[in-house]
Order: C-alpha cells, then structure tokens, then sequence
C-alpha cells in the first residue's frame, strides 16, 4: 500500500486522506466536525450549499453530531439521498428518505430535501426528474459510507460503472448487500430485503468537489482493506475514492484492523 504518514491518526492513500478513531463515536464528531466546517466555508461564499447524504446505520453517530454543530444556516441547504429502495412503502422504517429525517432533518430546518420516489408509478420519469434536479443543483458536499462488497450507494460490483453515462438507474441489488442490511438490523431476513433499487452512478458520487465517507465497524474491515490495498476497479468500487481530488475517509480502529 502506497501511503504517507501524517500523523498517528491519518495516513494518505494515493489521494485520499484516512482519519483513524479509536471509537466509532469519535470518528462521528471528527466527520461531523469536517463537514460542518466545509459548510460553514461554502456558505461565506455561496447562497446555498447543495448535500447528498448516505442512509445507513453506518452514518448514526456521525449525523447526531452533524445536527448539534453551530453556525450552520440549515435553512440554507439542499439536501439529496443517494439511492432508495423500489417498491418499499415510502413510510417504512427502512425507508431511505425515511431514515435521513428521522436522524437529521427533524432536527435541523433544511431548506429543502429532495426525495427520491421508489414508488412512481413511471420509473424512467422519476430517474429523470432526479437527474434533473441534481443537474440544475450542482452538488457541494457528498457525505457518504461504504458497503460490505465496497458498494458506494447501491452501485455493487456487478453494475458498477465508472464511465457510467446515467446520472441515476435501476440496479439489482448484489445478494451480499441485501445480507448487509440484515446484518445492520434493518430487516429480519433476507427475504424482506427488496431486490432492486434506485442509485446515483458512480460518476454522480464523485462529481461534488468536497467528499466526507464514513465507515465504522467490524463488518466494514474487509471492505476498507480492499478500498485502500486492492487496484481501483469496478470490482471493488469503493476504490474510486481513491482518485478524488478532496476526498476524507473516517474509520475506526474496528474497521481499520486489517490494514
């Protein structure tokens, strides 16, 4: 691995800073406390910051800390998700929209959060009516996690793309992610996972010039090995990170134990 030592706490991996914590409630007030800064940073400059936010349990002590942060004008930001379920009641629990204002936007006035519709009736017109809306509001800040397969958002490694010329597109989720969602809680079995989704491409991911990705975890260990040590590939998207300009990986000593 091919990395530079900045401090007993961060290390560099091509272009990718890694922040080490020693908990996962630590590496949430770190993450939380970067990206309120960017925000504060962008919103000197700027009439709105425009947000993509991941929806996964990965990201709970990181947002806890978010929504407490000070001088944040909320009312000021655009929020996005990065992928949602098809065909899940839009009031469910495991809901992605649903799981970003239980944890964020109940606590802090957004100026507005943009829904993706699992449940359109016309699937192509919602892709496009999201597409548009990110295109007509291009995207600051992306704060987002890695999956167990090293997905980013719902993009596995059996439809990654990183040319991909779709903004948004339906995706048929890898067995192993349906079993992560098991594993964090979100559904009792395998069977209750649905089995395709809505998701930003790759390319949509990488595109906001300020990326915070946050991982936790023993079960995360394998995927962050891969996302740092393995070639950049599709077959391990999560590697991609790795050539963003200004991109900042968050882990714990859980997740980082086999580096």
């Amino acid at each position: 691995m091919n990395t530079e030592n900045l401090s007993s706490s961060a290390l560099s991996v091509d272009h990718l800073a890694v922040i080490i914590s020693p908990d996962r409630g630590q590496l949430g007030k770190e993450a939380a406390a970067a990206v309120a800064g960017r925000i504060r940073e962008i919103q000197d400059t700027k009439e709105s910051v425009n947000m993509i936010f991941a929806s996964a349990p990965s990201q709970n002590e990181f947002l806890s800390h978010l929504r407490e942060a000070e001088g944040i004008a909320w009312e000021k930001v655009n929020a996005f998700h990065m992928d949602e379920y098809i065909g899940l009641e839009s009031g469910a629990p495991q809901n992605f929209a649903t799981f970003l204002e239980e944890r964020l936007f109940s606590y802090v006035p957004v100026g507005n959060f943009y829904r993706i519709n699992g449940n359109a009736r016309n699937i192509a017109e919602e892709i496009e009516r999201y597409s548009t809306l990110l295109e007509e509001n291009p995207v600051d800040i992306i704060c987002m996690g890695i999956g167990e397969n090293c997905h980013i958002a719902f993009n596995d490694p059996h439809v990654a793309d990183f040319d991909d010329p779709e903004v948004v597109k339906v995706v048929e989720l890898d067995e192993t992610s349906r079993i992560q969602q098991v594993n964090d809680g979100c559904f009792d079995s395998l069977d209750a996972v649905p089995t395709h989704a809505l998701t930003l491409t790759i390319p949509t991911l990488v595109r906001p010039p300020h990326l915070f990705c946050i991982v936790p975890g023993p079960l995360k260990a394998n995927a962050i090995k891969y996302t740092l040590e393995n070639d950049i590939s599709p077959e391990y998207p999560s590697t991609i990170l790795r050539e963003h300009p200004d991109a900042r990986l968050f882990v714990d000593k859980d997740s980082a134990s086999l580096l």
